[in-house]
């Protein structure tokens, strides 16, 4: 007997679909309007053209943002995540400690943002904060408010400790929902403690996975509050990435033309290289 499908859930999805829509699309056809005029004030325009896009994509501040960017999200990635496997590999799997585990880990994610960059702002401060105290006794010289390296350390090591849970929670997951079935059948084989995690929890981890890179990936590409609390974008321009740029541009000097194209590029910027990312890590399931 054929079952016939059964569609009336989405009429329930469709109210929120349509309202997630209109939010979404209202403010980006403002954008792209704004991207195509020159705006003296609210009654005085003049059609451009491309003319905001093509001195954009001229400006030095977005080839030095956007190369800091891809620098970041990069140490973010390769750092994030295999830390974030290694220590759900390490949480115990059920009982009191693996609740504690999982609430300690939650923690740092139900931090807002702001609070973060002025929790690290404090904390690496030499005169009050435990981290600058303790690496001034020890005679290493840190100073993340003028110098390069230390500032972008500091950033770096904030936006782990922020968000390296959350891909532990996601692989600790999809390591509980793995079927006792296949540890049993390694067991029997005598499969060593790296066989098991090559052939059995890694590929089974793969869509977890894929989660945790396209959330931390873009989330690092769009990192704006924290940075921007503890250093302010500096010293100098060390720690100013896109967004900080962006927000300069359309606030601090209200170039709305610019900023609208600058926000357009990218927007597209981070589809591509999110798009990128699911075609590279889908590529093998559809291959074999």
């Amino acid at each position: 007997m054929n079952r016939v499908p059964n569609n009336r859930a989405w009429w329930l999805v469709l109210p929120v679909f349509l309202l997630v829509a209109f939010s979404a699309v209202l403010p980006m056809m403002t954008v792209v309007n704004y991207s195509v005029q020159d705006i003296f004030d609210p009654s005085t325009r003049y059609f451009v053209g491309a003319d905001w896009y093509r001195q954009v994509l001229q400006d030095p501040r977005l080839h030095d943002s956007l190369l800091r960017q891809f620098v970041f999200s990069a140490c973010v990635l390769l750092i994030q995540i295999p830390l974030g496997i290694a220590i759900a590999l390490n949480m115990p799997a059920r009982g009191r400690w693996a609740s504690l585990c999982l609430i300690l880990m939650a923690i740092p994610l139900l931090i807002p943002w702001n609070v973060v960059g002025t929790i690290w702002q404090i904390f690496g401060r030499a005169d009050i904060g435990l981290l600058g105290w303790v690496l001034t006794r020890l005679g290493i010289s840190y100073n993340y408010a003028s110098n390069t390296l230390d500032a972008w350390v500091t950033v770096l090591v904030m936006d782990v400790w922020h968000w390296t849970s959350l891909v532990a929670l996601l692989c600790f997951s999809g390591l509980r929902a793995i079927p006792d079935a296949y540890y049993q059948a390694a067991r029997i084989d005598r499969a060593s403690a790296w066989a098991v995690f090559r052939h059995i929890q890694l590929p089974k981890l793969k869509s977890v996975l894929l989660i945790a890179v396209m959330l931390r990936f873009m989330d690092s590409f769009m990192i704006y509050t924290e940075p921007f609390v503890l250093t302010g974008g500096g010293p100098g321009n060390a720690t100013t990435f896109l967004s900080q740029t962006l927000t300069k541009m359309a606030v601090g000097q209200f170039d709305l033309g610019p900023a609208a194209a600058f926000s357009l590029i990218y927007f597209l910027i981070i589809l591509l290289l999110s798009w990128l990312f699911y075609t590279a890590m889908t590529h093998g399931d559809q291959t074999r």
